[in-house]
């Protein structure tokens, strides 16, 4: 998909040196540039909840049956 983006004047120079420097066209260099971007940020979520449980006694599968259970009631 082509998508029209709007860069100050003062990273056109540093952007084109750079896809120089690493043998890549500007527009190949954004695509990686945004792919990394995409992927840590991405992934921030997950990694928040990670070891959200590691402090509790209670196992996961026994906290969820007992939520459940209060629908029964």
């Amino acid at each position: 998909m082509r998508t029209l983006v709007e860069l100050p004047d003062e990273q056109i120079e540093p952007l084109e040196a750079l896809a120089e420097q690493m043998q890549l066209s500007r527009a190949e260099l954004i695509r990686h540039a945004v792919s990394d971007y995409l992927r840590r940020y991405q992934s921030v979520d997950g990694d928040a909840a990670f070891g959200l449980w590691r402090e509790r006694r209670e196992d996961g599968l026994a906290y969820q049956e007992r939520m459940r259970s209060d629908w029964d009631q």
